[in-house]
């Protein structure tokens, strides 16, 4: 369904189907590639990307945890993905930003040479979802998070997705569609591309960065607390908190609060006051109605 498309391979515009990589290549056989998704919005006066300079920023931290150097600087990765909008003239959808190894390794595990990168510009799909709010259940999964002393967890390596790959297809076996992740010292972590809220007494809780992804979504919510006046925490969630929760949602990239409406066997109001409150003023944000927001989009393309 993408074979229309365009991609930003290394500097060359190919088609989608030519967008590849050997088998052996390091970034698939390894798993060592790196990525960000970020969302694209049409706004007046053009298609404007959402917070991508901080996407941007945690590519780069990402690469450095992993002892990797891209090929390219922020400023070409910018002109690319704003290049790739326009080329497939993309309104509401996302960005995907990879950085990998495409050269073949049979046995090697190192490489010094930079990474090379692509980059895909999606428009809006039923199958992608994006901006589907729609409550959804939860439950706790059988796996645990990755240990922060085994990898980086803060770096958004395809390799880290196999753990959330794991809860995922948990809780769909067991009939939910999202499983939340306790990490090795049993405080609630997140999802497997989700960061994770509750609600109690009605204060805003996260877990704390340092066992999770640098969401930036995550980030941007807490700062919209800030703003409404929402008290919120940042701090270590136990399970007896989470069964007590007045209101749970989780977040990512393509949709900004998904509430929850059931977690394990538990119904939930959903969404709930605090969610609410949280969802519309995301809302009027993605709809540039909120000038004190503004500076969270960069232009990509004006018509």
């Amino acid at each position: 369904m993408y074979d229309h498309l365009k991609v930003w391979m290394n500097g060359e515009i190919v088609p989608w189907r030519d967008a590849t990589v050997p088998l052996l290549s390091h970034g698939f056989s390894r798993g060592s590639a790196i990525f960000e998704v970020f969302g694209t919005h049409h706004g007046t006066g053009g298609t404007f990307a959402f917070r991508m300079d901080e996407h941007l920023k945690r590519l780069m931290r990402s690469a450095d945890l992993l002892g990797m150097q891209i090929g390219y600087s922020v400023r070409e990765i910018m002109d690319a993905v704003a290049k790739m909008i326009h080329v497939n003239k993309i309104d509401r959808g996302l960005v995907k930003i990879l950085a990998y190894w495409g050269e073949e390794a049979v046995i090697q595990l190192v490489l010094e040479s930079k990474l090379d990168v692509a980059i895909f510009a999606i428009p809006s799909s039923d199958e992608i979802g994006l901006d589907n709010a729609t409550p959804i259940t939860a439950c706790i999964s059988k796996w645990r998070k990755l240990h922060p002393e085994t990898v980086p967890v803060e770096a958004k390596a395809c390799a880290n997705y196999l753990n959330s790959y794991l809860a995922r297809k948990d809780a769909v076996l067991r009939g939910y569609h999202v499983g939340l992740l306790l990490g090795t010292d049993g405080f609630l972590a997140e999802g497997s591309i989700e960061s994770v809220f509750i609600v109690n007494n009605g204060a805003l809780i996260t877990p704390p960065l340092g066992r999770i992804l640098s969401s930036i979504t995550r980030m941007s919510i807490l700062q919209v607390a800030q703003a409404l006046g929402i008290p919120c925490h940042e701090k270590a969630i136990r399970m007896e908190d989470v069964l007590a929760a007045e209101e749970m949602f989780v977040c990512h990239t393509g949709i900004k609060i998904l509430p929850i409406e059931k977690f394990e066997n538990r119904a939930l109001e959903a969404p709930g006051p605090i969610t609410t409150k949280l969802m519309n003023m995301m809302d009027r944000i993605l709809r540039f109605s909120e000038g004190n927001f503004q500076n969270w989009f960069t232009l990509l393309h004006a018509e």
